[in-house]
């Protein structure tokens, strides 16, 4: 948990202010996954702080979703035309990729469980 507050303070990921009159929260929550090596020992725990989007109300809270998703068929037109022209392949993961990302519109969020900034508790993220 302490990797994943570190890195949203290293890309200033958001500024506690007061929230807004009329305005709503998001809520958050922790997911934690335990990854297991080739081995079958435990590698690593990871914790991810996830947003409760569950709880928005369509025209509402948000107007549009889009998650950029790659269709499985452009993979493997990719992967066969990297195969008959002998190009290297690598696996890259940007396991923190959602934070390059500016948003249009303001979002507040609840401060993280077990994060929230001592004496600033009705602030919002």
């Amino acid at each position: 948990m302490l990797d994943e507050i570190t890195t949203f303070d290293s890309f200033s990921i958001w500024d506690l202010v007061p929230l807004t009159l009329g305005k709503s929260t998001i809520g958050c929550h922790w997911v934690y996954i335990v990854k297991v090596g080739l081995d079958g020992w435990v590698d690593r725990f990871k914790a991810r702080l996830v947003a409760k989007g569950y709880t928005q109300i369509f025209s509402l809270d948000y107007g549009d979703t889009f998650s950029h998703v790659a269709k499985i068929s452009s993979i493997q037109l990719f992967l066969s035309i990297a195969v008959i022209r002998h190009w290297p392949l690598h696996q890259l993961d940007i396991k923190n990729a959602f934070l390059h990302i500016d948003l249009q519109e303001k979002v507040s969020m609840e401060q993280p469980p077990r994060f929230v900034a001592q004496g600033e508790s009705r602030l919002v993220c």
